[in-house]
């Protein structure tokens, strides 16, 4: 066993003495004045006099030949109480059964959420703009998570869509209210989300994105998915442009598409966007529908994420993603729409953990720390938050 870790989380004010029961003189002397009280048979608590930090007052224990370490503060895993969280009651979805989260413990959220709650945070959000459709922000599991909202719809988009609920899904993957005893978790459990609506009825155009992109820096997010996208790669000098601008500040995070041989989708293949690919119930193989690389257009996936197992060979009800659905319901879906905002919602973990990350920061230590399964660079949560705090 190595020395102890001081930067552990610990309960602050005292420190742990070892072999306390056979103290030499100098180790009387130097405990003169200073409070203990037994623990266990060998050890002794011993607390830190004001002023004094608990790593100096364990120094000078030691130069008196104490063998002294922190009082370690162990958490058990951070569950929240919302009913769709697994270990929890499940949600019900009309017609069909209760269902839980089980993408949540595929991107080892739970453990992230834990090493964050040690280190004296909560899971917060940066701030992250969803740049989809409406996004119901009146759903009782977004309630105080959507901080602004703006729409960009031109009139070729043909008015907001009220029905799909894509844009409220996008948002509840990344931020659903969380431990509030309702519905399911977010990957983040508080922070500003920024409904951004360039998607209507019949999609959204280019100046209707780019808008979108641009209103999303002078809000100030540090984060910006983006579950849409358009086959191939259709030569948009204006939206390039305009992702270009918006990576100086922010992590941007698309949805790679769900035709699986048509290469990755754009805006997902621009070189400053993360690109995300979906697996079903195998972490090691992409959805049947996900998008990936082909001989025309070999871009490849940065990362991939649960994103339920569609219509794909074996699918079940239980290998879908539950997501949030228009009228303050749930539902089942699947797409590479529903794993991008969990790769969304981590990287906006990251950026409120340790905020003097920048973009590009946030994204090389989010994708250089990937848990590789069977050759796929599958999200993992715990290990980036971890990078992020280096």
């Amino acid at each position: 066993m190595g020395a102890p870790d001081w930067s552990a989380p610990h309960v602050p004010g005292r420190v742990l003495l070892l072999g306390a029961d056979s103290l030499a003189a100098q180790s009387v002397t130097t405990l003169s004045g200073v409070v203990t009280q037994a623990v266990t048979d060998g050890v002794r608590l011993a607390f830190t006099p004001a002023g004094t930090d608990d790593r100096a007052f364990a120094v000078t224990l030691q130069r008196a030949g104490l063998r002294v370490q922190p009082d370690f503060l162990y958490a058990p895993l951070a569950t929240p109480n919302d009913p769709g969280v697994p270990g929890n009651a499940g949600v019900p979805v009309a017609g069909v059964g209760s269902f839980t989260q089980s993408y949540l413990t595929r991107v080892r959220a739970p453990q992230a959420w834990t090493f964050l709650q040690g280190c004296g945070k909560t899971p917060v959000a940066a701030k992250t703009a969803i740049l989809d459709s409406k996004v119901e922000a009146g759903h009782p599991d977004l309630t105080g998570r959507v901080a602004a909202s703006a729409s960009f719809l031109s009139p070729e988009s043909g008015g907001s869509d009220t029905s799909t609920g894509h844009g409220t899904a996008s948002a509840g993957l990344v931020g659903a209210a969380t431990n509030n005893g309702r519905g399911v978790a977010g990957v983040t459990w508080s922070g500003p989300l920024l409904a951004v609506e360039v998607l209507g009825a019949a999609g959204g155009s280019t100046s209707d994105l780019a808008r979108g992109l641009n209103e999303s820096v002078r809000q100030g997010a540090k984060v910006i998915n983006m579950s849409l996208g358009l086959s191939g790669d259709p030569g948009d000098a204006v939206l390039a442009q305009a992702l270009t601008n918006a990576a100086k500040s922010a992590v941007l995070v698309a949805a790679a598409g769900n035709t699986a041989g048509d290469g990755v989708y754009y805006p997902a293949s621009h070189p400053d966007v993360i690109a995300v690919g979906a697996v079903a119930q195998n972490d090691g193989q992409l959805a049947c529908y996900s998008a990936r690389p082909s001989a025309a257009r070999p871009r490849p996936l940065n990362i991939v994420a649960p994103g339920g197992a569609g219509n794909c060979t074996g699918a079940t009800n239980a290998a879908q993603m539950l997501i949030l659905a228009p009228g303050g319901t749930y539902t089942l879906g699947a797409g590479t729409s529903f794993a991008a905002p969990l790769v969304s919602g981590v990287a906006a973990l990251m950026r409120a953990a340790n905020p003097a990350l920048s973009a590009a920061d946030t994204k090389a230590r989010l994708l250089g720390s990937v848990n590789t399964a069977a050759g796929q660079p599958l999200l993992d949560a715990n290990a980036a938050v971890r990078a992020a705090t280096r």
